[in-house]
């Protein structure tokens, strides 16, 4: 079972992916706080309301987010010393960040190192505080993708990086949200590609911190609520860390897949 928010004739929608086409969940109009595993497979499919994917704009995959959980050097292959981590970077972005999988990404005029990171994103659907790492995919809804665009320049300005990565309209997020059930994620491979060239490509059996570590380990200081969301990480070949370096310019196109759960492609514009 996939899951997708999208807009039709105005309305914002939550839909059953069903082939090519989506199924509306009665009284539902966007993943978020109130929208429990329980709540979206009990809701009313409204067949006779079935609309084609080519017909609708798909929204990010969790749009009212009230919690966005970015994990940094969580791959082996990128991290510079992964034998010795002990806890994961962790880092907020805000919903004003997210934008729907087919979006523009927008090169602000301030940064001039826009980059790209190719990510699995984890969709929390049940509540949860100190939850056990044995537990932890009971709490999960879904699995998407995502590109954590990252300015590099603002980044590196100080210690922290939150001003490298909270930039407004930057993170596409979709384009469904696949159920745990229906995605083995074990060795999924996952990819980015810049102009038709391959410039990430791993597999999450590399991942430092499993995703029930991380679900364990951010519930122990905040409580997971439904629509929140965990980017897992990035693997090695972001743009800043090549020679020369490779950052995001006005006219590219940019995908992310990840095997198993979809792919989401960007089109890359300057700001006007």
């Amino acid at each position: 079972m996939a899951y997708a928010n999208y807009q039709y004739k105005g309305r914002n929608f939550i839909g059953e992916v069903d082939g090519d086409h989506l199924v509306p969940l009665a009284g539902l109009t966007d993943v978020g706080p109130e929208t429990s595993v329980e709540l979206l497979a009990s809701a009313a499919r409204l067949t006779e309301s079935r609309v084609a994917l080519s017909d609708v704009t798909l929204r990010a995959a969790s749009p009212r987010a009230g919690k966005i959980l970015c994990v940094g050097l969580n791959y082996k292959d990128h991290a510079n010393d992964a034998s010795t981590a002990v806890f994961p970077i962790l880092f907020p972005k805000y919903t004003s960040t997210l934008v729907g999988p087919d979006d523009d990404i927008i090169l602000p005029p301030e940064s001039t190192q826009v980059d790209f990171e190719g990510e699995l994103a984890v969709i929390i659907g049940k509540t949860g505080r100190r939850i056990a790492q044995q537990d932890a995919m009971d709490h999960i809804l879904g699995y998407c993708v995502s590109n954590d665009v990252t300015m590099r320049d603002f980044q590196n300005k100080s210690h922290q990086w939150l001003q490298g990565k909270v930039w407004d309209n930057t993170t596409p997020l979709g384009p469904c949200i696949v159920t745990p059930a229906e995605a083995d994620i074990t060795k999924a491979v996952i990819s980015t590609t810049l102009n038709g060239q391959v410039v990430q490509k791993s597999d999450l059996s590399h991942l430092i911190f499993s995703i029930p570590t991380l679900i364990a380990t951010i519930s122990e200081f905040t409580t997971l609520e439904p629509g929140d969301v965990i980017l897992t990480g990035t693997p090695s070949g972001v743009g800043y860390r090549r020679d020369p370096q490779l950052f995001l310019k006005d006219g590219d196109t940019i995908t992310v897949a990840v095997e198993g759960v979809g792919s989401i492609t960007n089109n890359v514009r300057a700001e006007v």
